[in-house]
């Protein structure tokens, strides 16, 4: 079964190597990303949507190394997931001043406040491949999938992550971001953007989504339906940076 799937990543690599020169294979390599869900405090889902859409151009005036920055709301749910060019950058953002001005609001804004609501929700990752984002404004819709490896198919799931980024390049134009991410050792990510919903099903309909269907039974913790489907957190864009 290992040289099944070891041949079958072998074949994405080859495929990644192949695709036309618009798909870059070392986009955002060495970039480090975060995502955060958090919980709107009782009767404060508007108030917290609005701050957080206000948030992007001082992300945009105050953050150089915060590379991309969006704000997500699903019910009353509401989460940041943003780009760093580096671990330094990363850094930075959590010290500037839209991190600084969530603070001072959470208790109001965040149900468990800045401790429970905020910095327990935080997950940071490394970009292990990306889809460079094109047409990055009309985006109005978002898709975050959490996956956990196999036992000891950590390195597995990783490799076929890492080789789908110029795959979603080449075969999927109404993707117009798309990041593999690596959390710890054993838990990876999936974050993609889509103009409307036609493009999220034009996706998992899509080469990259076929495949990991196919190897989730091997790959994923609990397999395509309660490893991968089950996972999947649709949201809407409140805004972009």
């Amino acid at each position: 079964m290992k040289s099944i799937i070891l041949h079958t990543i072998s074949a994405l690599a080859l495929i990644s190597a192949t695709t036309s020169a618009n798909a870059q294979e070392n986009v955002m390599n060495d970039h480090t990303a975060s995502f955060i869900e958090m919980p709107a405090a009782s009767g404060q889902t508007d108030a917290f949507a609005e701050f957080l859409a206000g948030a992007a151009p001082l992300v945009a005036e105050t953050e150089p190394g915060t590379k991309l920055w969006f704000a997500l709301q699903a019910g009353d749910s509401l989460a940041i997931f943003d780009v760093f060019e580096d671990e330094a950058a990363r850094n930075a953002h959590f010290s500037g001043a839209v991190a600084g001005a969530l603070n001072g609001n959470a208790d109001t804004l965040v149900d468990g406040g800045w401790d429970a609501g905020v910095v327990a929700n935080i997950n940071n990752s490394d970009v292990l491949s990306a889809k460079a984002p094109v047409d990055l404004y009309s985006a109005t819709t978002a898709t975050y999938i959490r996956l956990e490896a196999a036992p000891g198919q950590a390195d597995n799931l990783a490799a076929l992550l890492t080789a789908a980024g110029p795959i979603v390049a080449d075969t999927e134009p109404k993707t117009l971001f798309w990041a593999a991410l690596q959390i710890d050792e054993n838990n990876f990510a999936i974050f993609d953007i889509f103009a409307d919903n036609s493009g999220r099903e034009a996706h998992f309909a899509g080469q990259v989504a076929g495949l990991l269907n196919e190897k989730a039974s091997v790959l994923v913790e609990g397999g395509w339906d309660d490893g991968v489907v089950a996972n999947v957190s649709n949201f809407d864009i409140l805004a972009i940076k």
